[in-house]
């Protein structure tokens, strides 16, 4: 019974401490986007430096997860999620220092080293401490806690700018990584994967072509589509994730082993959460943006009014936990995507330059609900569609691929906002609002499509596919 008891206390910390430590990563990503107007009018810049300073942190985030995965599994994971931690919470206060929009961006970008590092490893650490049966409801809370940042970042952001200043957003961390560095140290588990040796060339393959394609999006409406950067940007990038690809079908270790897209649930669940956050990520990009620079509200009342949109996963994503376990994760994670995608189209279509709260708040609802039922099921169709000591793998590459995406989503929407609209007048901005919204909302639908291709619970088990219950249950026995 003590021994029971104490695996219970241990799988309670580890969901305490990762949750706290997926919030910190996963708010970083958003509280941004409230007090863009400020650093704006503070630090100078243009949309160009605007999208940095928010990109600086998803590309390094997407650039390195997957070796971030790769070193925990090889060094140590609770190891190693002491470092990431420790160069997250440090750069985060290099962030509030900083004097100038450059030296933003480039604190930015060691915070994406960080939460790279951390990331992925807390749903591995977490896994290992949680009993096969109380997994699903262990996802669940983790993907609440992820979609309480979300919630919360615009809101934070909007608060701690109007009220404080906007170098509070990332002070807010300080306090919050201090205190999960000794709880880590004592109350973690440490846990190896594979041991198997780095793989070098991989990690500089899609380092390369990641940083290629997003440089040249972001880049390409300021210095225009044909300059010379831009082309050499996006062309290179491509070329090195066509030789990552073709590299890894061969290597004998490498990063992402190709023939995990082989099984349609690893394949399926990846490419919803590529494009989910696509659409997802670039929408909240602009909207936060509109609210204020538009509809005249203040940073608080921007986070407040998109509260029904971000704050739903708070209720929701425990609840769509549980229905995973019980009727399988590819009914719910479909379910939530078409009505994120039908969310969007609702706020595109209701964009104007003296839009009313009430009108919106049918968009924010479906969207909030939408976005609530994709979170928990999502991480528990990731880490069952693969073998046990693959999930290190499997957690690095999904996190990577969302945060590939929301960098993308950033980038290629407000690429068609500038080409569409601008900064100049509030019809302007919803000149190109509109199009980018619509855009998100054919992307998401999109990934609803992918989802769809996911095997349902009980075809794979009829033709011998990678289940939940039954790789779970290979991990308990």
């Amino acid at each position: 019974m003590s021994q029971q008891t104490e695996r219970r206390g241990g799988a309670v910390w580890a969901l305490v401490i990762t949750s706290v430590a997926g919030f910190m990563a996963a708010l970083d990503n958003l509280v941004v986007t409230t007090a863009l107007p400020s650093i704006r009018k503070d630090l100078g810049g243009g949309m160009d430096d605007l999208e940095w300073t928010v990109s600086a942190y998803t590309l390094t985030f997407a650039v390195l997860l997957m070796t971030g995965a790769a070193l925990g599994d090889r060094f140590g994971r609770r190891r190693l999620f002491l470092t990431g931690l420790t160069i997250f919470t440090g750069a985060s206060a290099a962030a509030a220092m900083a004097p100038g929009i450059d030296s933003l961006i480039a604190a930015r970008a060691v915070q994406g080293v960080g939460a790279a590092i951390m990331m992925p490893l807390t749903l591995t650490l977490l896994t290992a401490a949680v009993p096969v049966a109380k997994r699903g409801m262990a996802y669940g809370i983790w993907g609440a806690v992820n979609g309480l940042a979300v919630a919360s970042g615009p809101l934070i952001g909007g608060s701690l700018t109007e009220h404080i200043s906007w170098q509070w957003i990332f002070w807010l961390n300080v306090p919050l990584g201090l205190a999960l560095l000794p709880l880590a140290r004592l109350r973690l588990a440490e846990s190896f994967g594979t041991g198997s040796r780095l793989d070098i060339p991989g990690t500089l393959l899609a380092s390369g072509g990641l940083f290629g394609i997003v440089y040249g999006l972001v880049r390409g409406p300021a210095e225009g589509w044909t300059g010379s950067l831009v082309l050499t940007g996006l062309f290179a990038g491509a070329a090195l994730l066509v030789g990552f690809v073709l590299y890894s079908t061969r290597a004998k270790n490498p990063m992402l082993p190709m023939r995990l897209f082989r099984s349609r649930a690893f394949a399926g669940i990846n490419a919803a959460s590529l494009l989910m956050f696509l659409g997802m990520f670039g929408s909240i990009f602009l909207l936060s943006q509109y609210m204020q620079g538009v509809l005249g509200n203040s940073p608080t009342e921007a986070g407040l009014r998109m509260l029904p949109w971000t704050g739903m996963p708070m209720l929701v994503a425990p609840i769509a936990g549980i229905l995973s376990d019980r009727i399988g994760g590819r009914p719910v994670v479909a379910t939530g995507l078409f009505l994120q995608a039908a969310g969007l189209a609702y706020m595109a279509a209701v964009a104007t330059t003296d839009a009313s709260y009430a009108s919106q708040l049918p968009g924010l609802i479906i969207s909030g609900v939408g976005m609530a039922l994709f979170f928990a099921p999502a991480a528990n169709l990731v880490m069952s569609s693969v073998i046990p000591k693959e999930q290190g793998i499997a957690s690095g590459a999904n996190n990577a691929l969302r945060e590939v995406g929301g960098a993308l989503g950033i980038a290629v929407m407000a690429s068609i906002f500038s080409a569409q609209g601008g900064y100049e007048t509030g019809q302007t901005f919803v000149d190109g609002l509109r199009p980018a919204l619509v855009t998100g909302a054919a992307v998401v639908a999109l990934a609803g499509v992918a989802a769809l291709l996911i095997p349902s619970r009980k075809r794979s088990v009829e033709t011998g596919e990678s289940t939940p219950a039954p790789v779970l249950e290979t991990v308990a026995g």
